[in-house]
């Protein structure tokens, strides 16, 4: 059954609907939906199977108003498998899943009519999202699903699989815990897991062959990856597998964060948005090709009303659906400013502790006006959304695009205002000269939450590899001290602390710095790394301690922080400031922070009497020690003094 072909002049012009797109299914009955205005016919073909299968029914759907069109099915078809096709410009286009598709088969290729509550793991009625008094009490740990337990000596029942992940008990080969084990000994509250929805690089049909992506190119936004669950073929194994695994992190106190990538796809021609209404979701130049924000070859209009519904609809999904705790938004500058807060709206009033933050950058240049583009300038137009901060993220190591250049922990010169800018969570503060900041001029967050501190992530080199390249004249123990004090920084300061997976044992990637489809003997953890290093994880764990156990570090407005933050003497290769008044109601009245990153003992005066909480590796927290009138810091080093 054909309709009329309608000829319109502009995206603008396509009626769009209010309705819901999802599938609806109960036992009597399924209803199909797919928007597709330019459409004159549309047809839904049935299948046994994910793949390898003929065509066994095909139903015409009925065109409804505004592009909708629809057709309801009776019984119960739980287990069958389906594609759309659309008749656009007298052409059938190739089969799609649909872009709504809640279950699809091997590949991504096909849907899947399923009875999602007949899955779900046992008592995941009572699973809940992990709640956070502000969001910077959030310590995140940003990780890749197959790199923890794909490694060998990982010892893993299930490496590189949602389950693996999720497996206690487990011990490396040198007899340390490993997976989910390890990361609770960690201490960290988040886990932020890099896309995890549907993608197209992994051939799903033979994971025999080592295969590996960052994930950065989706295919279905509303379907969990298939090459993580231990059969990709059945599209109701991968959806419980990572449930359990939400579920096994939230019964452990952990939220768990999904890496989203709205703003592009990972095909364009054939992908399942322009199979369903080409080039509509899409962003173009004036001579008519894709615009390219992403780097990826294309990046989605969320400023249309069509495509800002499908984001909309798929993080409400995954937060409802899956008990998500978050989103970090990929170039989330890709996207415009109005749909960002539509977002965190609709998803904190699912979840007040939902985290919500993104890169505050595109990838590109873009057709999207530079004033509606969710900026990271532009967060003081988005009250409920973080962005990463890096400012601090350079002040601390150096420039991320110049392998040479170094750091405040690695010896460069003037990085100290940079880093105070840091340390305060770009937040107006009257000690810091914003004329003198990396990457900005001006304080872009109202609350210091909003700034995401952080020194390495999947991106780039190692936390480790760069400053070994940066500093190829400096001993392993230098390289150690300069590690330490980075993490020191990012977590005592005043935004949202991430840490990047493996950084606690000073991970190698051997010098690769863009490995999204490198080998798993780049990607992957390197469990002996945790012997080898092992002070290295110790002072990372205190350093979490010290920060759950201090709300001094987590001050919630800017205005606490701007009321109880002094700095105090700054010099070449040092920055100290003062914690004042119990802030944040913190049981120590004042706390002296040193950062140290000479490579020589400095000699600190002191204007009153202190007890000493960290020195070198030493964490103690009753301050057994005091100290008056002067304190030796010792080189490449955090200090901390309090008085209680």
């Amino acid at each position: 059954m054909e309709q009329n072909k309608h000829n319109f002049s502009s995206f603008e012009e396509y009626p769009t609907t209010d309705k819901s797109l999802w599938l609806d299914y109960s036992k009597e009955k399924t209803t199909f939906k797919i928007w597709s205005p330019t459409a004159t016919a549309v047809k839904l073909n049935f299948y046994k199977t994910g793949n390898n299968s003929e065509v066994f029914a095909t139903f015409n759907l009925v065109p409804e108003e505004n592009g909708l069109w629809l057709k309801t099915i009776e019984g119960d078809l739980n287990g069958t498998y389906y594609t759309y096709q659309t008749f656009i410009n007298e052409t059938w286009l190739a089969e799609t899943p649909g872009i709504y598709a809640k279950a699809v088969g091997v590949n991504g290729e096909r849907a899947m009519v399923l009875n999602m509550d007949a899955i779900n793991p046992k008592n995941w009625e009572q699973d809940t999202y992990v709640q956070l008094n502000s969001p910077n009490s959030a310590i995140i740990y940003e990780l890749h699903i197959r790199n923890i337990t794909i490694q060998t000596e990982a010892n893993s029942s299930y490496p590189g699989k949602y389950l693996g992940l999720i497996e206690k008990g487990v011990k490396s080969t040198l007899n340390v815990a490993t997976a989910i084990d390890h990361i609770k000994e960690l201490g960290i509250t988040h886990v932020h897991l890099l896309p995890t929805f549907d993608q197209y690089s992994i051939d799903e049909t033979h994971l025999e062959v080592p295969q590996f992506n960052w994930g950065y190119d989706p295919q279905n936004y509303n379907v969990p990856e298939g090459s993580f669950s231990t059969d990709p073929f059945k599209a109701e194994v991968r959806i419980p597998e990572f449930k359990k695994m939400i579920q096994a992190f939230h019964n452990a106190g952990i939220g768990v964060i999904l890496d989203v990538v709205y703003n592009h796809t990972g095909v364009i021609e054939n992908s399942n948005f322009n199979l369903e209404t080409p080039k509509y979701y899409y962003r173009f130049n004036n001579d008519g090709s894709y615009s390219n924000a992403s780097g990826c070859g294309n990046e989605t209009s969320s400023e249309r009303k069509m495509t800002q519904k499908f984001i909309l609809e798929s993080v409400k999904y995954w937060t409802e659906e899956y008990h998500l705790d978050g989103f970090r938004f990929d170039l989330m500058a890709i996207h415009d400013v109005e749909t960002m807060n539509l977002i965190a709206d609709k998803i904190t009033k699912i979840n007040p502790s939902a985290l919500i933050y993104g890169e505050g950058w595109t990838g590109g240049d873009s057709p999207l006006p530079e004033q509606k583009r969710a900026l990271k300038k532009h967060i003081p137009q988005m009250p409920k959304i973080a962005a990463f901060s890096d400012e601090i993220r350079d002040a601390i190591k150096g420039s991320t695009f110049d392998d040479r250049s170094t750091g405040f922990v690695s010896g460069a010169k003037f990085k100290e205002e940079s880093l105070k800018c840091g340390i305060v969570g770009v937040i107006q503060h009257p000690q810091v000269n914003y004329m003198y900041i990396n990457h900005t001029d001006f304080p872009w967050a109202l609350q210091p939450w909003q700034a995401i501190n952080y020194v390495s992530c999947h991106d780039n080199y190692t936390l480790f590899d760069k400053l070994k390249i940066s500093r190829p004249d400096a001993s392993l123990k230098d390289i150690k001290a300069m590690h330490k004090l980075a993490t020191a920084i990012v977590t005592t300061s005043q935004g949202t602390p991430f840490l990047h997976e493996g950084s606690e044992i000073m991970s190698t990637k051997k010098g690769d710095h863009n490995s999204y489809k490198s080998p798993d003997k780049i990607n992957e953890i390197d469990w002996n790394l945790k012997v080898k290093n092992s002070d290295v994880l110790a002072y990372y764990k205190n350093l979490i301690k010290l920060r759950k156990k201090h709300p001094a570090f987590r001050m919630t407005t800017a205005k606490e922080v701007q009321e109880n933050l002094e700095f105090k003497k700054i010099d070449h290769s040092l920055v100290s400031y003062q914690l004042k008044n119990n802030a944040n109601k913190d049981s120590w009245s004042k706390i002296l922070v040193i950062f140290n990153s000479q490579n020589k003992i400095i000699n600190y005066q002191l204007d009153q009497t202190y007890r000493v909480a960290v020195i070198n590796d030493s964490f103690d927290f009753e301050g057994k020690q005091e100290v008056k009138g002067n304190v030796s810091v010792p080189a490449i080093s955090m200090m901390i003094l309090f008085e209680e």
